[in-house]
């Protein structure tokens, strides 16, 4: 499957460190979030999956709430330019902060943004085909071992060509969910970080309604 995201994340404080305690998934607050995130859509439950795996088909939601933390993944957060992700999305963040993490290994495409009480602080996009795609606000500290060509994406011995990146987009999304979420894909084998399989989350197929007019 590679690694693919395609999620939202609303926290209180330290999202990193309250998914690392295992927190208990609160079915209640998850479906009534659901409810909220995508008016209009018929949601009927499936079957629990999990943080490992949030990059669901158009018609499917995987969501959680937890204490401090919500975690939502749909189509919605797949896009080239997460400043332009639906308003809903961000007001349900309320004062907290929200972040988006996106990636995609077919492509090596990689995009975050982070919003703290309503406001956009950082945005970033990239991919081997188009480089820089949007670049918005100061970098944060996890980046800037990457942008100062500590990680690059071609070996020392291999010329740097016309590669548009000081680093490999996936490289830097695992080290994104690392820092937001706590976890990897894949990469070295850290003992240290949470294992996705053990967040759960409900999953919901969605349908819209059929209205039919006589």
């Amino acid at each position: 499957m590679g690694a693919k995201t395609w999620m939202f994340m609303y926290s209180e404080a330290c999202a990193r460190e309250a998914l690392k305690t295992a927190p208990q998934l609160n079915r209640d607050a998850t479906t009534k979030l659901a409810s909220t995130l995508f008016p209009g859509a018929t949601l009927e439950p499936m079957e629990d999956g999990s943080l490992a795996w949030t990059c669901p088909p158009g018609k499917e939601v995987c969501i959680g709430c937890y204490p401090g933390v919500s975690i939502v993944a749909a189509k919605e957060f797949g896009i080239d330019n997460p400043s332009k992700v639906p308003q809903r999305f961000i007001d349900a963040a309320g004062s907290g902060t929200a972040t988006l993490h996106a990636m995609h290994s077919v492509v090596d495409w990689f995009a975050f943004a982070c919003w703290q009480n309503g406001l956009l602080v950082r945005s970033l996009s990239v991919s081997p085909d188009d480089g820089v795609i949007e670049d918005i606000g100061e970098r944060m500290a996890f980046e800037e071992p990457y942008w100062s060509g500590k990680h690059p994406a071609i070996d020392g011995d291999e010329d740097q060509g016309d590669y548009p990146l000081p680093f490999h987009p996936l490289e830097l999304g695992e080290e994104a969910l690392k820092e937001f979420f706590g976890y990897q894909l894949e990469g070295l084998v850290d003992h240290s970080l949470l294992e996705p399989e053990d967040v759960t989350l409900m999953r919901f197929k969605r349908k819209r309604p059929f209205w039919k007019f006589w």
